[in-house]
């Protein structure tokens, strides 16, 4: 005898993910239509319930979304430890993505989003960083150590781990590195991760389009942040040729997994979910 068992259909499955439903409760069968609907009904009225109390204790006590309170607790921590920030243009000049080596030719031209022919919506890459270091090197003491928590834009393929638009913190030191470069890289990495509340990550090495090698901070093989160091063949392009550290974090993919959201879409700037809450319940 054949017995058959009925999933969730895709609507529902779609639905089910939109709030947050757990991963187990995505796999479960049923008899028939009719048991799974009834359970469809249940478990998304439950749902709805906990994605309600969320947006109403957002009002009644944390007023502001994590996302937003997780930049709050990486600003406090990165000027504790010396780091200014700076705030650099959205637009950038074709000419700053050449000399980080992205041409025309380049694979990763493709992801940017040219405004028109000579200027873009500023990449993952953080060019105005490299900028900013050669002339606060004739005004500063060494080290020279900055930051930048900002939107970035990049044409991704379409999946639960990528946004066209995102928040990157970069943060980058230059001055007395020489032979601890790497070591100084991993002392970020763990600040940063640290004040953001994320304990359970690894730092793997990486194979890069642009810096060649990098070191990534990964959480359950989902990368949050990467980082890099020189003299690096790209410093000559700048004008720097002091040893430097840097390091990027998707501050949407933090979000993401210390609320273990299923769809970075929940993290990201929205119409349709506030604080990862689905607003269409």
């Amino acid at each position: 005898m054949v017995v058959l068992e009925f999933t969730w259909s895709k609507v529902q499955k779609q639905r089910l993910v939109e709030l947050n439903a757990d991963e187990s409760l995505l796999q479960y069968t049923f008899q028939d239509a009719k048991k799974r609907d009834r359970a469809f009904q249940s478990l998304d009225k439950e749902l709805v319930l906990a994605n309600k109390k969320h947006l109403i204790d957002l009002r009644n006590k944390e007023l502001r979304p994590l996302l937003c309170q997780l930049e709050s607790q990486l600003v406090q921590c990165l000027t504790q430890e010396g780091f200014v920030q700076v705030v650099t243009p959205h637009l950038l000049p074709r000419d700053m993505l050449e000399r980080m080596t992205i041409t025309s030719e380049h694979p990763l031209s493709n992801q940017v989003f040219w405004v028109d022919r000579n200027k873009c919506l500023r990449p993952m890459l953080a060019p105005n960083l490299y900028s900013l270091l050669r002339d606060l090197e004739r005004i500063w003491e060494k080290p020279i150590k900055i930051f930048e928590i900002g939107t970035c834009f990049r044409k991704e393929s379409q999946g639960a781990n990528h946004l066209n638009e995102f928040t990157m913190l970069n943060l980058v030191e230059m001055g007395d590195l020489e032979g601890r470069q790497k070591q100084r890289l991993e002392e970020l990495a763990h600040m940063v991760m640290e004040s953001a509340g994320v304990t359970d990550y690894a730092l793997e090495g990486c194979e890069s389009e642009v810096y060649k090698e990098t070191v990534d901070v990964v959480v359950k093989d989902l990368e949050i942040g990467s980082g890099a160091y020189g003299p690096h063949d790209l410093d000559n392009n700048w004008g720097i040729f002091d040893p430097w550290v840097g390091i990027g974090f998707g501050l949407e993919r933090l979000v993401t997994v210390k609320r273990d959201y299923k769809n970075i879409r929940r993290s990201g700037r929205s119409i349709s979910y506030l604080d990862g809450s689905r607003l269409n319940i």
